[in-house]
């Protein structure tokens, strides 16, 4: 075994024996009294382990400190998703401009490397051999980013200027922030839209100017946001009002079968092989997106609106091409 799991075994045979042999130790573990001496050491004056020599009942034991509080391991060894997590973290962390809450990101991003360095394997050795590309990540300017923080955290609403993509329009909005979203290498803010009286999702590198309003923010139960802005598909989502079909190639499907589109999906095999799924949603826009990566290995069975969208879409294409 690994020296994270015997540091796991030791933690576990003191904490369920209370006092443990260096013998029983040795045959547990199935190391030298050298090599245990070196664990022991690291245990106490890295991870400060409160392991001591009990001469009375000759065996080791945890010692007992203020209030009786039994000492635990810290987190420091990883599995594959908690290794994920941590250097996800890090480079969520090292997208957001310097300035942007410095005093307060450099310290977390230390704190993970540390956690990563007192594993196994070194938080740079861990970092050359795993890596986490972000795709697309936009830059956000630190002030509206910071400034809209304090509003989110302070419970105060603000004013903004927004710019809307699609219309290739601005707008004067006052929203009530209620969670910043990180989807796709990209920030969103959810929010009660005091403009259009409702939730909207705003993307924030979309922001062009913002202060933070002396009115209370609006508050919206947690379960209203989860239906309103989870339950459909993707940050373009809503209360689901669709669900589409979609039919992909057997080939294709080795690795969309693989994939989860939305929490609530259902998938099965037809009778040919074809991989048939379906994803709730209410706005289509990343839905259509991402329909079109799959270009002649998916086909889109219902609803007739979104089948519709995107035949619109594949002929806007051919017809693009074909002026050329």
């Amino acid at each position: 075994m690994d020296r994270t799991e015997r540091f796991h075994l030791i933690d576990q045979m003191l904490t369920n024996q209370r006092v443990v042999s260096r013998q029983q130790f040795l045959d547990t573990l199935e190391v030298s009294p050298a090599t245990f001496k070196r664990d022991l050491e690291y245990l106490r004056d890295r991870l400060m382990a409160p392991i001591v020599w009990d001469r009375e009942r000759r065996g080791y034991c945890y010692e007992k400190g203020e209030g009786d509080e039994q000492f635990q391991l810290p987190g420091l060894w990883f599995n594959t998703s908690e290794i994920q997590a941590l250097l996800s973290m890090d480079a969520l962390l090292a997208n957001l401009q310097p300035g942007v809450l410095s005093n307060h990101i450099e310290p977390l991003r230390s704190r993970i490397r540390m956690l990563l360095d007192e594993g196994d394997h070194s938080a740079d050795e861990i970092a050359r051999r795993i890596r986490i590309i972000t795709h697309s990540a936009k830059a956000y300017r630190s002030e509206f980013f910071q400034d809209l923080c304090q509003a989110l955290l302070s419970r105060k609403r603000v004013d903004m200027t927004y710019y809307s993509r699609p219309s290739d329009s601005k707008s004067e909005r006052q929203v009530s922030p209620q969670r910043l979203i990180y989807y796709r290498d990209n920030w969103y803010l959810d929010a009660w839209c005091h403009l259009r009286n409702g939730l909207r999702s705003f993307s924030i590198d979309a922001i062009k100017a913002l202060s933070i309003a002396p009115e209370a923010a609006k508050e919206v139960d947690e379960a209203v946001l989860n239906r309103e802005l989870e339950s459909g598909y993707g940050i373009f989502s809503g209360a689901a009002t669709n669900e589409a079909v979609l039919r992909f190639s057997p080939e294709t499907a080795r690795w969309v079968s693989r994939e989860t589109w939305h929490p609530d999906q259902t998938s099965e095999y037809d009778a040919d092989g074809y991989y048939v799924l379906r994803v709730p949603y209410s706005q289509d826009t990343e839905l259509v997106m991402d329909i079109l990566k799959y270009s002649a290995e998916v086909e889109v069975l219902g609803p007739a609106e979104l089948r519709q969208r995107v035949k619109q879409r594949i002929d806007a294409m051919r017809d693009l091409y074909a002026a050329g």
